[in-house]
C-alpha cells in the first residue's frame, strides 16, 4: 500500500512538471488552431457496463467496537492494526459454533475472522465468524 501511494505521488509530481512545461511552451508559441471536429464513438453509460466485483479479503482479530446505529465496526488484529469496515443487513453473520447470528450478538472481545471487499476507501463487510469472547458469550 505504501509502494503504491509512493509511485502515485511521483506519477502527480512527474505531470505537475510536464504539464508546467507544456504551459510555458505554450506561451512561447503561435496560437494554436482549432482542433477539427472528430465524431466521437458511443460509450455505452457505466451502470450498463459489466460491473467487476472486488476481490474478497479476510483478516482475523478482536472485535475492539460495534457501532450498530452507524453500521461499523473495528478489528484489533494480534499485530495491533485497527481495521475499521462497514457492515449491512446483508452481511452474513454467523458464530463458530455454526449457528445464524446477528450483528447484535457479537460481544466485544470476541474473536472473530472478517471478510470484506474494498470500495474505494472503504472497506465493506461481507461476512463475519466469531468466537464469544472469552468469560463471556
Amino acid at each position: 500500500m505504501k509502494n503504491l501511494i509512493s509511485v502515485a505521488a511521483l506519477l502527480l509530481i512527474y505531470m505537475v512538471f510536464t504539464l508546467s512545461s507544456c504551459a510555458v511552451q505554450e506561451e512561447m508559441t503561435a496560437p494554436a488552431k482549432p482542433a477539427p471536429i472528430v465524431e466521437a464513438k458511443k460509450v455505452p453509460p457505466p451502470e450498463k457496463a459489466p460491473a467487476v466485483k472486488a476481490k474478497a479479503l479476510k483478516t482475523k482479530g478482536d472485535v475492539g467496537l460495534l457501532d450498530l446505529e452507524k453500521n461499523y465496526l473495528i478489528l484489533v488484529t494480534k499485530e495491533g492494526k485497527l481495521i475499521t469496515a462497514d457492515f449491512s443487513d446483508k452481511t452474513k453473520v454467523t458464530k463458530i459454533v455454526p449457528t445464524a447470528s446477528k450483528m447484535e450478538d457479537i460481544g466485544l472481545g470476541s474473536s472473530a475472522s472478517v471478510e470484506y471487499q474494498s470500495k474505494g476507501e472503504k472497506k465493506i463487510v461481507t461476512k463475519v465468524e466469531y468466537k464469544g469472547a472469552k468469560g463471556g458469550e
